[in-house]
């Protein structure tokens, strides 16, 4: 039973990790500052593959799409590229892909007075309480997004 009170997630645009060797790409020693300015120098300190960095679960891990603008507050826009983790345990306050009624959707889990919810992270979207009657699975836990500047 589709919500409109909520983004929903195409199965199809779920996609595995595939397992193919990384590229690893150089990693600098200087950081990058935030604040003002400073020098930076040019020595390679090592390469970084970024599925070592981002994937520790690999045959566990999916990378899914957005849709919907329910998490923008928390940064996860319509056609962001979420890293979803199946291997970890989802806890309270945690970011997940969750199934309710076959639907899946992304949201906050929030754990209060014994009750549970999926807490969009958008204020025109409103918590949905999970209740015994529904179908409901935390599909995933979601360890990184993805999105281009």
């Amino acid at each position: 039973m589709p919500d409109a009170n909520k983004d929903s997630i195409n199965i199809l645009d779920i996609k595995p990790i595939a397992n193919k060797k990384g590229v690893g790409l150089p990693l600098f020693t200087a950081r990058v500052q935030a604040g003002f300015p400073s020098p930076g120098d040019d020595y390679v300190e090592n390469n970084l593959d970024l599925n070592q960095l981002l994937i520790k679960n690999p045959s566990a891990t999916f990378f899914v799409k957005v849709e919907g603008e329910s998490m923008s507050d928390a940064g996860i826009k319509t056609g962001d590229t979420l890293i979803v983790d199946r291997a970890v345990e989802a806890k309270d306050k945690n970011i997940v892909i969750a199934a309710i009624n076959g639907e899946l959707t992304v949201k906050r889990i929030w754990i209060a007075k014994g009750k549970v919810f999926l807490k969009p992270e958008n204020d025109n979207f409103s918590p949905i309480e999970i209740t015994e009657e529904m179908d409901f699975d935390i599909w995933g836990v979601v360890t990184y997004v993805i999105h281009k500047v």
